[in-house]
Parts: C-alpha cells; sequence; structure tokens
C-alpha cells in the first residue's frame, strides 16, 4: 500500500532521520517507536501529506484512503457531538448541500419550460444517484450505531463537543475515522487520555482491521497487544523487525551481541593480516604477496553494529520535610457543573507515605478530585491539608502551562529560587536538555521533550506530597522506565492518575476506583485491583453455577424462558430489518419519480404528504433497531 523509499529530513543542519526506507503492506500493524524527538510524529505526517520531506520518495497504491489521529486533537468549537462525526463524511454532505440547493431551486422557480430548468431536474438525477451511490441515505444511521458502540449514550448527541473529557472527544475522532472506511490508519500516541476500557476496546478493533495501522505510542502493553511489526527511529536511523515491541528488544539485542562478535572476529583478522602486510613487505620477494593482501583487506566489508541511544533521564524526588502523620483529609466532598454531578459526598484519609492510584472512566471525577486537591475551584465539602504538607502539583496538560515563546533555560529561571538557580543547568541536562538544547524555544520541543521539561521544572520548588495526572502523556518508553522508577524510591506520599496499566504495576497500595460519583477502596496495587474485579465477575458465574445444581428445575425453566425471549427479539430485529430496508427501497423510488418528473409531482399534496410519511417511519425504525439490538446484546 505504501512504499517509502530514501526519506530524509533535517532542521538546522541536524538530519532527523537520513535515508530511511520501509514498505507497509496489508494486515501490518507497526509501532513507530523512538525516543522523544526522535522524529515519530515528523513520520507520521509525512505519511498523511501534512509535511515534506527533505529528499525522498512516498509512492501509494490508486484510490487509497487514510486516516490520520493526531496527538493533539482540535475541534471547532459550538459542533456538537453528532456534527462533529458527520465531518467524516466529506462527500456526502457536499451531495446533500447540492441537493439541498436543487430543491430549493425547484420548489421557488416557474420556468418549467426553460433549458435552465430542465439541467436542474438532469442535476437532481445526477447527484441523487451520487449520493446513493456514496451511502447517502445510511450514514446517518451508522454513525449513530458507531457513536453506541464506542459508549456514548443518545442524550449526548446533541452536547457540544468541548463539554467532554479529552478521552471522549478521543472516541469521537476515532468514530470519524471508522466511519470513513479507511485503508490506512496513522495514530499518534491513541492511548492518550483513554481510560483502560477504552485502550481494550481499541486494541480490539485494531487487531481485526484489514489495512495498514502505524502507531506513535508509548504505551508498552498497547504496543505489546496490537502490533506484529516495530520500526524504531534511532539517531537519524530506522531499524525494522516483524515483532511486537517486546519481542523486538530482545531480538534486537541478540543481533547487536551478534554484531559485536562478528565485529571483534572480523577486527582479530584484519589485525592479523595487517601484520602479515607489515611482514612482507620487508621482503622484496614477498612485496606481491603483501599487494595482494592490501587489495584484498581493502574489499572487506566492515560489519557495524546497530548504535543505540542510551541516554536517559537523571531524576529524583526529594522530600522536602517531614510532615504530619495524616497529609490530606477530604470530606463530603461534592463538585457539579451546571446540571451534571461529577463527585458525590467523597471522603477519603491519606496518611504520609502512602502511594494511591485513582483509576476509572474518563469523566468520572479522577481529576476533578485532583484539582479540587490543590484548590482549582469552588466545590462543596472541605478538604484539609495536612502539618507541614507541601503540594506538588503536576496536571494532566502541565506541559501546555509553559511559555512557547521563551526558552528552556529561561523557563526554568524564571522559576527558580535563589538556593536553586545557580543548578538550573544542570538540572536541564539531567533531564537530556544539554548544550545550546537549553537556548531553543519551548515552541520547537515535541510533546514528550515539553512534559520532560515540566517534570524538570516541577522539582524547583518543595515537595513533599505529589499530586501528579497522567504524567506519562508523550513521554517515551525509556523515560516513562525512568520516571516510574524515581517515584517508586520517593520516601514521599504520591497520589497519581494514569491510564497506563504497565507504568501503574507495583506503584501504589492503595487503588481508588472513581465510578458514578463515588469511590471504591482496593488495598493493594493495580494488579490486585484487576484481579478483584476479575474475582467479582468470577463469583457471579460460581454462583449461578450453584443455582444449577441445586435448582435444576426451575435453572431449565429460565434457561427456556430466556432462548424464548432471544428468538422473540431475534425475529422482532429481522422484521425491523427488513421494513427499514423496503422503506429505503421506496424512499429513493419516491427520489428518482421527483427527479424525473418534478411537474407532476410539485403539486400532489398527497405524493409530499406520503413521501415525510415515509422518512418519519424509517427514523422511528432505526431508533427501534437499536433498541432491540441493545435488548439482545444486554443478553
Amino acid at each position: 500500500m505504501l512504499n517509502i523509499h530514501n526519506l530524509s529530513v533535517s532542521f538546522g543542519g541536524t538530519y532527523l532521520f537520513e535515508e530511511v526506507t520501509f514498505r507497509l503492506g496489508s494486515g501490518d500493524r507497526v509501532g513507530l517507536v523512538g525516543k522523544n524527538g526522535a522524529g515519530k510524529s515528523t513520520m507520521l505526517k509525512i505519511l498523511a501529506g501534512d509535511f515534506k520531506p527533505d529528499s525522498g520518495q512516498i509512492a501509494t497504491e490508486k484510490e487509497i484512503k487514510m486516516g490520520f489521529l493526531r496527538q493533539d486533537i482540535d475541534f471547532d468549537h459550538g459542533r456538537t457531538v453528532l456534527e462533529e462525526a458527520y465531518e467524516a463524511f466529506t462527500e456526502i454532505k457536499a451531495v446533500e448541500k447540492k441537493l439541498e440547493k436543487i430543491n430549493h431551486q425547484l420548489v421557488s422557480r416557474t420556468d418549467y419550460e426553460s433549458e435552465a430548468y430542465s439541467q436542474i431536474i438532469e442535476d437532481l438525477s445526477d447527484y441523487t444517484h451520487r449520493f446513493e451511490l456514496l451511502g447517502g441515505y445510511n450514514y446517518v444511521g451508522d454513525t449513530e450505531k458507531i457513536l453506541l458502540g464506542l459508549g456514548f449514550k443518545r442524550e449526548d448527541f446533541n452536547n457540544q463537543t468541548d463539554t467532554f473529557s479529552g478521552g471522549w472527544r478521543m472516541r469521537i475522532e476515532l468514530a470519524k475515522l471508522l466511519l470513513q472506511s479507511n485503508d490506512i490508519l496513522l495514530l499518534d500516541e491513541p492511548t492518550n487520555h483513554l481510560d483502560i476500557e477504552s485502550i481494550i476496546w481499541l486494541e480490539g478493533f485494531l487487531r481485526n482491521f484489514p489495512g495498514v495501522v502505524v502507531i506513535v505510542s508509548h504505551d508498552k502493553m498497547f504496543l505489546d497487544n496490537v502490533t506484529n511489526r516495530t520500526i524504531e527511529i534511532s539517531l537519524g536511523k530506522a531499524y525494522d523487525y516483524n515483532k511486537p515491541y517486546s519481542q523486538y528488544l530482545v531480538l534486537r539485542e541478540e543481533i547487536r551481541e551478534k554484531q559485536l562478535a562478528t565485529q571483534k572476529n572480523q577486527a582479530k583478522k584484519i589485525e592479523e593480516t595487517e601484520k602479515l602486510i607489515e611482514k612482507f613487505r620487508a621482503k622484496a620477494s614477498k612485496a606481491s604477496m603483501a599487494q595482494s593482501l592490501i587489495k584484498k583487506l581493502d574489499k572487506v566489508e566492515r560489519i557495524e553494529v546497530d548504535e543505540d541511544d542510551t541516554s536517559v533521564m537523571n531524576i529524583s524526588f526529594p522530600v522536602s520535610q517531614t510532615p504530619g502523620r495524616v497529609v490530606i483529609e477530604a470530606e463530603h466532598v461534592t463538585k457539579a457543573y451546571g446540571d451534571k454531578t461529577i463527585l458525590k459526598d467523597i471522603s477519603l484519609l491519606v496518611e504520609r507515605g502512602s502511594k494511591i492510584a485513582f483509576v476509572g472512566q474518563n469523566g468520572q471525577g479522577k481529576s476533578t478530585f485532583m484539582k479540587a486537591i490543590v484548590n482549582e475551584f469552588k466545590y462543596q465539602g472541605s478538604i484539609k491539608l495536612g502539618h507541614n504538607v507541601q503540594l506538588g502539583y503536576f496536571a494532566q496538560n502541565q506541559a501546555e502551562y509553559l511559555d512557547g515563546e521563551i526558552t528552556l533555560l529561561e523557563t526554568m529561571t524564571n522559576a527558580a529560587t535563589d538556593t536553586n538557580r545557580s543548578k538550573v543547568r544542570d538540572m536541564l541536562g539531567s533531564f537530556l536538555f544539554r548544550g545550546d538544547d537549553v537556548e531553543k524555544k519551548v515552541k520547537v520541543l515535541s510533546g514528550g521533550e515539553r512534559n520532560r521539561l515540566a517534570l524538570c521544572k516541577l522539582l524547583l520548588q518543595p515537595i513533599n506530597v505529589l499530586v501528579m495526572d497522567e504524567p506519562t502523556n508523550h513521554l517515551d518508553i525509556k523515560s516513562k522506565n525512568v520516571l516510574k522508577a524515581a517515584l517508586k524510591k520517593y520516601e514521599g506520599t504520591l497520589l497519581l492518575v494514569s491510564h497506563d496499566r504497565d507504568f501503574l504495576q507495583g506503584m501504589s497500595n492503595i487503588v481508588y476506583e472513581f465510578k458514578d460519583q463515588k469511590i471504591k477502596e482496593y488495598l493493594g496495587d493495580i494488579n490486585f485491583f484487576l484481579e478483584q474485579r476479575n474475582l467479582e465477575n468470577m463469583r457471579e458465574v460460581e454462583k449461578k453455577d450453584v443455582a444449577k445444581k441445586e435448582a435444576p428445575k426451575e435453572t431449565a425453566k429460565v434457561s427456556y424462558e430466556d432462548q424464548k425471549k432471544s428468538k422473540s427479539l431475534q425475529n422482532r430485529l429481522s422484521k425491523v430489518e427488513s421494513q427499514i430496508k423496503q422503506l429505503e427501497i421506496d424512499i429513493q423510488a419516491d427520489d428518482k419519480a421527483l427527479a424525473s418528473n418534478y411537474d407532476k409531482h410539485v403539486e400532489d399534496a398527497n405524493f409530499f404528504m406520503a413521501y415525510n410519511k415515509k422518512k418519519q417511519e424509517l427514523d422511528k425504525l432505526l431508533e427501534e433497531w437499536e433498541v432491540v439490538q441493545g435488548e439482545i446484546d444486554s443478553m
């Protein structure tokens, strides 16, 4: 589907990557990995046609449809969820507008015998046919089905997109990609802001996607569950292996070890040959042999070992001073936005040294509760900080608070105090901003580099309680591992929101699940929490098994009733689908009749009354289909 040949991109005279070549075919699910700033997002933009390389070529098959899920979604304000989802149907919407314009002309014009009027009738026929071919009669129903499948409720459809959290807006963008029936999906950090349930759903969809998927992600578990191929961009080169991420790491290390061993053997042979040459040069009778060996040595292709960028952050979170035993005490916290209540009567006690993870679906109040702790807004109830508590807060969009027009050095110097201003350059260096890098403006940094700078800036203030909301967003895998190690060593109190299962493992001793305006406590790490959730489901299964043994007759009766209900629902669904199909055929026939003989029908009130009635019936049947299908799914 895609051929990339000798692709090169440079910034300021330095190559981001040079002469990169690879091919993408159907069924390839590629994890595009590398350190922050290596050029992963740039590569996706080049593939999508948003950015032109300095040199090289990209060849695609004809009529290939490509969808690009960008790292930062930017919706137009004022659109509803449905209106934004309909943006997937650019051509259908354009044809629909043409048809509306033509129908308006037909109603308003009276020059029935003119050539212009005949042309309008002809255009109506052409555009109606085009609308039908594009699936114009089905796109409304298809959109609603996909949105419902992604977890939206029907009452959400007419809400403005900017009232939804980042994760839900990501789902709208995903819905658009699904509705477009793309051949190639380019996904830049698709799991950022998605909750664990959404990530699992996305994994399932991508595993079954028949086309090409190229994913930039720093979620190791997500890559392992989805990809079957890994391309790493490192130090300007691309390393391509037909393995998911973890298997690729093992394979690449094995290859490097073999390369090192082979290079060592080759160096030994070269050294021996050079000694012979020097020995033979001293004797006239052996001069021809020396020349022969020299020529042979010149032809030897020197073995190179794949370079590995081993530079990582050097980070630690020192505890400023020891606080009291209770660091945070929340009582009856309630928060609502308008009519929508996010948190209701939440009470929580956090003791010194606790490592706490907040989990749950997007929009359930995790970030809201953290913002309440740092007093970002008014709420009902009370949150008291303990004696000597010094909060360090890392917001989900912390990098957005950085001033893009000043340099990295200025960012740090402006935030520093008299006691740590002299250490600013060293701190930047430990976060991999060295030499001239510190003079770069913040706006030229990648998303991961901005997050690293925000973390570095956080360390300028005294901290004994860390409140961190999605700190791993945009961070590369090596940086995440370093951050995880630093937080595990941290001796203070930690409150952490993250959807990254791999990052959360072993990080906490308490998990709070946010759901339906409440919280539920699990005394253990994320693995314990997931086990408990699974065990609850297993207990329900075991209870049903016990019920079968104790009351086989009753169970058989219930089973029969379930079967009977299921069959009835299936029959009802088939009937509704048949009615929908027939109505769509009837409506299309009416459209053609209207297009071919408008004069005859324009004065026929009964025709238009029946025509509108069919459309209303179709809308009701589509709603009924969703209700019945929902009942079947719930069974």
